[in-house]
């Protein structure tokens, strides 16, 4: 207990899972964490005077199992080890921590999603970001505005997400606004200082300056970068070789969405899941970032396009590129594991069966005549000699443990060989020993055996004693033999006692040395993998293309806006069978039309047509082809949208006051290069207050920001600010009325409505025909001029007796006084 408190000390702020034998126990509070965690038995231990504390464990085999519900659970989990064998240690085991998983800095396959990076993550205060994915080796540093970081959060999603304790007021405020699930570490402000930080990078790279990563310019970024460098290091307690380089981010060459837009154009997961049609877990975490990092530089579109427009043309290379890639694997976490001694021989074989593939894949690709396309093969390296040495060290299906004989080829290793045979051809050996010796020494009686006591022996009866050889060396006397050995035998005998154990060692120290020799080339991999994934992420976007009749977009520096024939990507593959998707076009000039006003009823379009713009637009950033006819898209920096009705409630927001402050921010960041998306705003206040700050918002996005803007509204009186601003235009999504329906055709025309067609909306939904007819009656009335209806309950019974008595009058055959006492009489029964 003493050891396990000394080690705690180290390591606060983590559940240490402590290894004693064949367990893995933990103490007093993380034994209760960890039994509420992992759902297991929390029991008690007696430690002496100290009383009984709580105590619970886990087989040491089923670290896999429980680790990741620790880790799920949000803990900081330290892995302490026996760093030497029970049986040879002199005293106490020494024990020490092998690494520390977080949620943010893991290896473990059960904790890691195949197809997304898990990133730690460092913010400063003055816009300092640096990420990390241990599990690929990936590294990135930059420098945002600290208005945007929120934004750049949300597009890389981390699992953890390291801060100063100095700037808690900062960071507190700047989190609280996130909308995903991670975990806050607080680090020491020291950690976060230019004289703690550069140094370090420069130690790890083992270079003078960091000029060579184009990180010469930054100062926050590489202050973030050095203490995530830190803090993985710490956890991980080994040689972090796999992180050769570090990418420098420029935030202003993407495109950053904020939360309210990803989840009102729901890009994560439903339109990821559309397009990735990749073939690789590289491939499927790349176009996961490509699709949160969409590009803003032309050029860098222009190139995607361009690969993707090759694979499009011919079908046959997409086809056998797709079939090979396939089978290349995950390449890319695998030379991690290597580089970081977890690989086992069959992440080794995984690795060379994947490298096996590149020669193909760089040949399919080499035959494309588009020089962008044979770029990216010179960038890879076929690793021949990687996988010639694989091969020769390596069975096709080794075992997934060492010490049974089975990993490497027979011939790779010569002491493997022969232990591997003592361990399975022990029987032969010793049947063939005593068929030596009886030959040599003429006893034909002579036996060979083995107990637990002497070993293995030569038993000979006393009849054949005399023709015993002189080399025999006597070991036991019985009643009717003698036992002998030799010094032959007794090699023999070492060679099969220790067999296990020999190989065991043997095998560890093989395949040691073969990761230490693949690790070597780590970088070259890495580069290698980084191809494989674009041509995958490039590849994929071509087949989605093709499946699904999407378009080369034209992308362009100008402003103007045309699309041909739009569809909404989303929307068309949940259509029914059968059904197809109403296309629509949009043009906007910001010089002649900026802003579009387009009115209709719910469910007839608007919304759709909002967003599968905007998804068009997005997609042609992204560097994939488009749901259109025809695509001419301009570089966008921002694409705002303000859609739906929500609230925060938790934060004493109402659902109006979250629709001003999502507004006030595409206000106050939209340029003129922004795309903005404005759906029925002002709607959660009174009537005249909303046509009022919908009509000042309108004005001040044509007078002043400038965007190009579609703007969906119920607000018919909004359609006469097309008469005032020259930049506006009314548009209407078409519905034709039939008898007493209305049939929705889903397509945007030029117009307004005068109508929103609600009533039938509501009775199409199912409303109660004495409400619907209730309100056709008030409508009718507040269309006429009159500002409030007579008041009439909806649920009040009327008098039918009144009614049957006005039906039995025969005014016909009435005198006038007979006609005035009748109506006295009603009159009376109303008053009454």
């Amino acid at each position: 207990m003493r050891q396990y408190r000394q080690i705690k000390e180290r390591y606060p702020d983590t559940i240490l899972l402590f290894r004693l034998g064949d367990f893995y126990e933990t103490f007093g509070d993380d034994a209760v964490r960890t039994a509420q965690a992992c759902g297991i038995t929390l029991t008690k231990r007696n430690n002496g005077a100290a009383g009984a504390i709580p105590l619970a464990g886990f087989p040491h085999h089923q670290l896999d199992v429980y680790l990741p519900k620790l880790v799920r659970g949000g803990h900081r989990v330290a892995v302490c080890e026996q760093l030497e064998d029970p049986k040879q240690a002199k005293g106490i085991v020494k024990r020490d921590v092998v690494e520390v998983v977080t949620p943010g800095v893991v290896m473990y396959d059960k904790l890691l999603d195949t197809s997304a990076h898990t990133y730690v993550a460092c913010i400063t205060e003055h816009g300092g970001l640096a990420l990390c994915d241990v599990s690929t080796g990936s590294f990135l540093a930059g420098e945002t505005k600290p208005n945007r970081m929120a934004s750049l959060l949300e597009s890389f999603r981390p699992a953890e997400i390291i801060v100063s304790k100095a700037e808690r007021d900062w960071w507190e405020k700047l989190l609280a606004t996130v909308s995903f699930p991670y975990t806050t570490t607080r680090l020491e402000p020291w950690l976060f200082e230019k004289g703690f930080a550069e140094p370090l990078l420069l130690r790890h790279f083992n270079v003078l300056n960091l000029k060579g990563f184009g990180a010469d310019t930054l100062t926050h970024g590489l202050n973030a970068a050095g203490v995530v460098l830190h803090y993985v290091g710490e956890t991980q307690r080994s040689s972090l070789a796999h992180i050769t380089s570090m990418r420098v981010m420029h935030p202003d060459d993407i495109m950053v969405l904020d939360a309210s837009t990803r989840k009102a154009l729901d890009i994560q997961p439903t339109l990821i899941d559309i397009m990735d049609h990749t073939k690789t877990p590289m491939g499927a975490r790349l176009v996961r970032w490509w699709m949160q990092a969409p590009l803003l530089q032309r050029a860098q579109i222009q190139d995607r396009l361009e690969i993707v427009k090759s694979f499009t043309e011919s079908t046959v290379l997409l086809d056998a590129l797709c079939e090979e890639l396939a089978h290349v694997g995950d390449i890319e976490r695998l030379i991690v594991r290597i580089v970081s001694g977890k690989a086992n021989a069959r992440d080794l074989v995984a690795l060379r069966h994947g490298l096996d593939r590149l020669p193909v894949v760089r040949s399919l690709c080499s035959a494309s005549p588009l020089p962008v396309l044979q770029n990216l093969c010179d960038e890879e390296n076929d690793h021949a000699d990687v996988c010639a040495h694989l091969h020769d060290a390596l069975r096709d299906e080794p075992a997934g443990v060492s010490g049974k004989g089975q990993i490497f080829r027979q011939g790779f290793n010569a002491e493997i060989d022969e232990q591997t045979s003592a361990l399975t051809d022990g029987k032969s050996w010793i049947a063939a020993y005593q068929e030596e010796e009886r030959r040599e020494s003429g006893i034909n009686t002579l036996k060979v055996g083995y107990n637990n006591v002497f070993g293995y022996y030569i038993e000979v009866t006393h009849a054949n004693t005399a023709k015993v050889p002189e080399h025999f060396v006597r070991k036991q006397t019985l009643a009717n033999a003698e036992r002998y050995t030799t010094d032959k035998l007794k090699a023999l005998e070492h060679t099969l006692l220790h067999a296990e154990s020999s190989l065991l060692s043997l095998e560890t120290a093989a395949l040691t040395a073969l990761r230490v020799r693949v690790s070597e080339h780590c970088a070259a991999i890495q580069r290698t993998a980084e191809t494989i994934a674009r041509i995958d992420v490039l590849a994929g976007f071509a087949d989605v293309a093709r499946t699904n009749k999407y378009v080369m977009p034209t992308v362009h520096d100008g402003r103007e806006l045309d699309i041909v024939g739009a569809r909404h990507p989303i929307i068309e593959k949940l259509l029914p069978h059968g059904t197809s998707y109403t296309p629509n076009s949009v043009q906007m000039d910001p010089d002649i039309e900026q802003i579009h006003l387009i009115t209709g009823p719910n469910m007839s379009g608007k919304s759709s047509h909002l967003r599968q713009t905007a998804l068009i637009v997005f997609l042609a950033h992204v560097g994939s082809f488009v749901p259109a006819a025809s695509a001419l898209v301009p570089t966008t920096d921002r694409i705002f949208t303000r859609v739906g009705a929500q609230d925060n409630i938790m934060a004493g927001e109402s659902t109006f006051l979250v629709e001003m402050q999502e507004t006030a921010n595409i206000l106050h960041n939209a340029t003129k290069r922004s795309l903005i998306l404005l759906d029925e705003v002002g709607r959660g206040t009174a009537t005249f207050d909303g046509i009022s700050i919908a009509w000042a918002l309108v004005e001040y996005l044509h007078e002043v920001v400038g965007a190009k803007t579609l703007f969906a509204t119920h607000y018919h009186e909004l359609a006469s600010m097309s008469d005032q601003f020259h930049r506006i235009r009314n548009y209407q999504v078409e519905v034709r009325e039939l008898a007493d329906t209305i049939v929705f055709t889903h397509r945007v025309v030029p117009g307004h409505s005068d109508h929103s067609f609600g009533i039938h909306v509501a009775r199409m939904a199912g409303l109660p025909p004495a409400v619907i007819t209730r309100a056709r009656a008030v409508l009718r009335e507040m269309e006429g001029g009159r500002q409030k209806p007579d008041q009439l309950s909806m649920f009040e019974l009327r008098d039918d007796s009144l009614r049957d008595r006005l039906r039995d009058i025969d005014t016909s055959n009435m005198t006038p006084l007979q006609a005035l006492q009748a109506l006295h009489e009603l009159k009376e029964s109303i008053d009454g």
